[in-house]
């Protein structure tokens, strides 16, 4: 099976979150799509983040849905801070039959060099690149052929928007999975 990781904080996952996963899965040679959920990303701040638990469960409440999209709390067990290479070395240890692959915005391409041992992760890992409107400072490239561009749709939500909007008493419903927009409301998260 060939696996795609989609790697976030999901401070909250959202339908662009989901748009994408099943464009990925669909239009593509991946079988799944497992939306790993980050305990803490080195390049944000941990203090904005809701509970690792609370996002695993937005997540796996949006998912339920889409069989061909799976939560994933693999990386509340790693050491933290959450580095991909690490992650990577362990989940295809623990699924040694698996193909495992990466998905990411075409803006996170353009700072793959700057990971921990980006040059592992892109010589043995394909990765899938849907567009995002940003600035472009220049075509990255790498030889070996495993960066695959996917004409997927635009989508412009962002969880930072969503939470700024249900602080200051926005009607956001429309940009998250009902079963998450009812789990948020429930839980007042966001609010102060």
């Amino acid at each position: 099976m060939n696996i795609g990781l989609y790697f976030g904080t999901f401070n909250p996952i959202h339908v662009g979150h989901l748009i994408i996963a099943n464009h990925m899965v669909e239009n593509s040679d991946l079988d799944e799509v497992w939306m790993v959920v980050t305990p803490h990303n080195p390049f944000k701040k941990k203090a904005t983040l809701l509970d690792n638990y609370q996002r695993y469960e937005m997540v796996y409440q949006a998912a339920e849905e889409y069989p061909k999209i799976k939560p994933t709390d693999i990386e509340f067990q790693l050491p933290q801070p959450s580095y991909t290479i690490n992650t990577l070395v362990h989940i295809q240890e623990k699924y040694p039959k698996y193909q495992f692959s990466l998905i990411m915005g075409e803006d996170n391409l353009q700072n793959l060099h700057k990971w921990k041992n980006y040059e592992e992760i892109v010589n043995n890992h394909n990765i899938y690149v849907y567009p995002r409107v940003y600035e472009q400072k220049k075509e990255v490239s790498f030889a070996n052929g495993r960066v695959h561009k996917i004409d997927a749709p635009i989508v412009e939500i962002s969880s930072t928007h969503i939470r700024k909007s249900i602080k200051s008493g926005k009607n956001v419903k429309p940009l998250l999975p009902p079963k998450v927009w009812e789990y948020v409301e429930r839980m007042n998260f966001y609010k102060k």
